[in-house]
């Protein structure tokens, strides 16, 4: 992490330091949260509608925090080390920034609207096996995520890998602008923020902000697969740097690399492609999407001269961030599918096809919840999920939501009303899916982060994890 003196904080953040202060005095690390407070951090006070981390200044610098930022507007400067800024939020990305410069790793930044978590742990896992990585941990992928997440890197970090999510136009411009990556990644373009940015083509404009970051010469590996991409490409506005070099992925055989064997098993999924030749990769993941999100990973590899046998290893040495299609074995063999995590149609779809492709002895059923923030069409977009379900690979459906009433109503035309379950109480529904639920079955959990699907599923997992 950052450990820099208050002098060099200062001047990094392009404040000032307070009268009184310790220009020497050792800062190691960044807090935002004050109930977090670390011994020797510095404590950044950010203001949002309801409170103000000014507030708890004093009391962080009392909890062993070395120094603060301090708003110059705000009045009197609580007693100890601080430093003047015009404002806390810049200042901490401008110390993010300063700080990216001075240790001068290779950036590698990821967005897009489904896979962009699993794609940079993937990319984590394989240049792990040559250099000294530092990757985003859980969702601090924002305009204060992403800063923290740099400044907790360790001083002889190599390569930086950095996920940038979004809501609206100039947020990834922003995360761009800090990170100034050598190799930007679009996993997809995905219908996620729809509500908020109104078409497809939108939120393409939005992801390929990236660009406006990449370093003279960068690196943009995108989704051959989606057209809109190249199309926003095309347009007059679209911001690239000097010499961009691109790579495109996907299942499409016009793209750079593309699958030519994929084979599914109980260990995940392997594949060749056709950059790879004759290379064996083995995921520890299913499905045909993580195939594409592992494409994307062994480009950036492949740039960074990670070797084919190194990528294979790197593969069997991922780990995952928390529920991305997480498999979970209950001791009495129920197998769990947890991608509660968030949800789109893309994303519900894909999370459908691995469910449906898995080999089982038991029943296949697939509990799924809201998808959220899809704007106007939100219904219709429930309905198609629905209709995509196939009755001869799904054995029942649960769906718990208001919006997934849709889902229900079109899947029940195929699989008849006695196979479809519609609720609005989650405990209701985790009753019946106990009732219905047998030790050898395959369960997948699929919802928006707000529908806190994950619920439903510990309640099962402790059951069957009993019995």
């Amino acid at each position: 992490m950052i450990t820099r003196t208050l002098q060099s904080i200062a001047a990094m953040c392009g404040g000032e330091l307070s009268p009184g202060s310790t220009a020497e005095a050792l800062i190691t690390g960044v807090v935002t949260d004050s109930r977090k407070i670390t011994p020797g951090c510095l404590f950044v006070p950010l203001v949002g509608d309801s409170f103000d981390g000014h507030d708890y200044s004093e009391s962080a610098l009392k909890a062993g925090a070395a120094a603060t930022l301090w708003t110059r507007n705000k009045g009197a400067v609580p007693q100890g080390n601080a430093v003047l800024v015009d404002d806390t939020l810049e200042a901490l990305q401008r110390l993010a920034s300063a700080y990216l410069k001075e240790v001068a790793p290779r950036v590698v930044a990821v967005t897009g609207s489904n896979g962009k978590t699993t794609t940079k742990d993937i990319i984590t896992a394989l240049l792990e096996t040559r250099f000294k990585v530092h990757k985003t941990q859980g969702n601090f992928n924002n305009h204060i995520g992403l800063p923290l997440t740099v400044l907790s890197m360790a001083a002889d970090t190599e390569i930086a890998v950095l996920e940038m999510g979004m809501s609206s136009r100039g947020e990834i411009s922003l995360l761009s602008s800090i990170a100034e990556p050598d190799t930007a990644v679009i996993t997809n373009i995905g219908e996620s923020h729809l509500l908020q940015l109104g078409s497809r083509k939108e939120i393409a404009r939005a992801k390929l902000e990236i660009a406006e970051g990449l370093k003279p010469g960068g690196l943009l590996i995108y989704n051959g697969d989606e057209p809109l991409l190249a199309e926003v490409m095309g347009e007059p506005g679209f911001a690239a740097p000097e010499d961009l070099k691109t790579f495109r992925f996907g299942l499409d055989t016009g793209n750079d690399d593309y699958p030519t064997g994929i084979m599914a098993h109980e260990g995940g999924t392997t594949f060749t492609s056709s950059l790879h030749g004759e290379q064996v990769f083995t995921l520890p993941l299913p499905g045909r999407h993580n195939v594409v999100n592992s494409l994307a990973a062994l480009a950036v590899a492949s740039h960074y001269g990670v070797s084919e046998e190194e990528m294979a290893a790197g593969l069997g040495r991922l780990k995952l961030t928390g529920m991305r299609i997480e498999l979970i074995r209950a001791s009495s063999g129920l197998t769990l599918l947890n991608d509660a995590y968030n949800a789109s149609p893309t994303s519900m779809k894909a999370a459908i096809d691995v469910l449906q492709s898995m080999k089982g002895a038991g029943s296949k059923i697939a509990v799924l919840g809201d998808m959220l923030e899809l704007g106007p069409d939100e219904a219709a977009f429930h309905a198609e999920v629905g209709a995509y379900l196939d009755p001869e690979k799904v054995d029942l459906v649960f769906a718990y939501g208001p919006l997934s009433a849709h889902l229900a109503e079109a899947a029940a035309k195929r699989f008849g009303p006695d196979r479809v379950y519609a609720f609005t109480d989650k405990s209701a529904m985790t009753d019946l899916l106990l009732s219905k639920t047998d030790p050898k079955d395959i369960v997948l959990f699929k919802a928006s982060r707000g529908m806190r699907l994950e619920e439903s599923l510990q309640r099962l997992h402790a059951h069957f994890d009993q019995s």
